[in-house]
């Protein structure tokens, strides 16, 4: 099958990028068989490691600062890594992080 370059528009961003006739056989020897949606930048943004926004908290238990990887809930204690770790391992219900 021959493979022509294609302009594509992303769903994310709504700019144009180039699909090239390259990536298209890449794509049919992994057996993908779509066309992406989203542009590369949109792409590499979509799969960035999450752990790098973090929020940051004081832990509930011993008062230093911990980054979360999610938004904590308003009115629940969150604990750092240690303290969410002695409590679970005592049994005590650690709740969020």
């Amino acid at each position: 099958m021959q493979y022509t370059d294609k302009t594509l528009h992303c769903v994310a961003c709504g700019g144009p990028f180039l699909w090239s006739a390259t990536e298209q056989f890449l794509y049919a020897g992994r057996g993908l068989r779509h066309e992406p949606k989203r542009c590369p930048a949109c792409r590499a943004q979509r799969h960035a490691p999450r752990d790098r926004v973090g929020a940051l908290v004081v832990c509930a238990q011993c008062g230093t600062q911990a980054t979360l990887r999610f938004q904590p809930r308003e009115g629940r204690p969150v604990y750092c890594d240690a303290c969410y770790t002695v409590r679970r391992s005592a049994g005590q219900s650690p709740g969020p992080r």
